[in-house]
């Protein structure tokens, strides 16, 4: 039984890794449309490279972020 939970595990793994790797792509474009959108409104029409950057620090930054330890603190009773 421990091979076939080993594989059982694997395969887990690697569509755990595809779903999370489809959220953030999905998680890119919306901020890319957000970024496009917020400059919009303020008068700014930025070239798509700018656009693609700041979504891309964005997005890097709040995958960062949920993946800290310091989000595991938050779940923690005393």
């Amino acid at each position: 039984m421990g091979v076939l939970d080993s594989f059982g595990i694997l395969a887990a793994s690697i569509i755990t890794a595809l779903v999370m790797l489809l959220f953030a792509v999905l998680s890119f474009f919306v901020t890319v449309f957000i970024v496009q959108a917020g400059a919009g409104l303020a008068g700014y029409s930025p070239g798509a490279d700018f656009v693609v950057l700041s979504a891309a620090i964005l997005s890097t930054g709040v995958i960062v972020a949920g993946a800290s330890p310091v989000s595991g603190l938050a779940n923690t009773d005393q």
